[in-house]
């Protein structure tokens, strides 16, 4: 519903920022790894979002790259992993330590995040396996602009990870998403 939002930073208190999006302050909740890569009060800055609703609350969730945002919606797609606990997975490990974990079936480290017992380390692993690729995988040009997005929609729509990036990285670094999407389809289609 919101996928990202480009504005002011207002108000840092990790894990939660207001940014100010034409005169609306967004609270939004992000990884203490993203926290610290923020600008200073004031600074424009764009995140990918994730809004949760529940019946008590409409919670959003920020994330500098469209990658990290795909991670969090695989992490709470786990079952008894929540919106909390998948931003607190994040905040602990990169996105290439978890992938590592996961691939190494490394129950200690996925159990050094706080609230990750042994139980659920090894749900994560059994769930998510093969699912995250390590994020240096991700060309940075990828991570960088909206090829990232096109990207993720191509995913989304069946298409299998690697593909989706070899067409996207021939379009030209400044499309549009729309634009981009198209055009990717219908060289998928070729294939």
């Amino acid at each position: 519903m919101i996928g990202r939002l480009h504005g002011v930073l207002l108000e840092k208190h990790a894990p939660q920022i207001v940014l100010d999006v034409q005169g609306v302050g967004y609270e939004i909740d992000v990884p203490l790894r993203c926290f610290e890569q923020l600008p200073a009060l004031g600074e424009v800055v764009t995140l990918h979002t994730h809004l949760v609703i529940r019946e008590d609350a409409h919670l959003l969730f920020g994330f500098l790259t469209a990658a990290e945002r795909a991670t969090f919606r695989q992490l709470i797609k786990v079952s008894g992993i929540g919106a909390k606990m998948a931003l607190a997975i994040l905040s602990t490990l990169s996105q290439q330590e978890l992938a590592q974990a996961l691939a190494t079936d490394d129950v200690k480290r996925l159990s050094s995040v706080p609230g990750v017992g042994k139980k659920t380390a090894e749900r994560l692993i059994l769930e998510l396996r093969g699912k995250l690729t390590s994020a240096d995988t991700i060309p940075t040009s990828l991570l960088a602009s909206a090829h990232s997005d096109i990207v993720q929609a191509l995913i989304a729509l069946g298409y299998q990870e690697k593909p989706a990036m070899a067409v996207v990285e021939t379009l030209p670094a400044d499309i549009e998403v729309g634009t981009g999407i198209r055009l990717a389809l219908k060289q998928l289609a070729k294939l």
